[in-house]
């Protein structure tokens, strides 16, 4: 009886599940078609074939949908759990070239340059969407790059501040290529463009902070 009945919780767990993920996607569909501040509760309980009363019990408010959906991204760029210990600055390169990758990868997808195209068109009229993007969904990889920076410094293989580390080393991978991509100027990187633009800007982050028995000699 008891086995009957979690086996039953289960199911309807994953329906739930199923059916978030349905609202979410037409959630972000409707917002990328008529805008963030015009997409109504309706169109988008419409889209996702639910009831108004199953939207706000599954996800919640319009805000609390646009938060989900950063938010389910912004998961993929946390730091992973067996990041390696930072012993030498060989770890650390790879380190960097690894997670620079996998930013640019999970940034470059045309939904989350959709996502910032929204938050730029939204900003008069919403500019909670481009506050979300900011606090959740960039914050992520942010704060991952500190983590990264700061247990470098720890073990001695960087000196400064995590933070202004983690812009400078931001600023080497991506170049103006953020910005070519919003203007649709520019094509997604293919995998190896990617790995190779990860490894160059690692390897120039490291030459332009040299261990100090490093340093050249003047």
């Amino acid at each position: 009886m008891a086995r009957a009945s979690m086996s039953k919780r289960r199911q309807k767990d994953g329906d739930e599940s199923a059916v978030r993920q349905r609202i979410l996607e037409a959630a972000f569909a409707a917002f990328r078609k008529s805008g963030y501040a015009t997409t109504s509760m309706l169109e988008i309980a419409t889209r996702a074939r639910v009831s108004k009363r199953e939207l706000y019990g599954l996800v919640g408010n319009k805000q609390e949908m646009l938060i989900a959906c950063i938010s389910e991204r912004a998961r993929r760029l946390e730091v992973p759990a067996d990041l390696p210990v930072l012993r030498d600055r060989e770890t650390l390169e790879q380190v960097l070239a690894s997670f620079g990758a996998k930013l640019v990868r999970e940034v470059s997808d045309p939904t989350v340059i959709a996502v910032f195209r929204l938050a730029i068109g939204e900003a008069v009229q919403a500019p909670e969407v481009a506050r979300a993007l900011d606090s959740i969904g960039r914050e992520a990889s942010r704060a991952a790059l500190r983590k990264i920076m700061a247990q470098a410094q720890r073990s001695g293989l960087l000196t400064g501040r995590p933070a202004e580390l983690a812009e400078q080393f931001t600023g080497l991978l991506w170049g103006h290529l953020v910005v070519s991509l919003l203007l649709g100027v520019a094509e997604r990187p293919n995998p190896r463009e990617i790995a190779r633009r990860a490894r160059d800007a690692a390897a120039a982050f490291l030459q332009l902070h040299p261990l100090p028995n490093d340093a050249p000699a003047c």
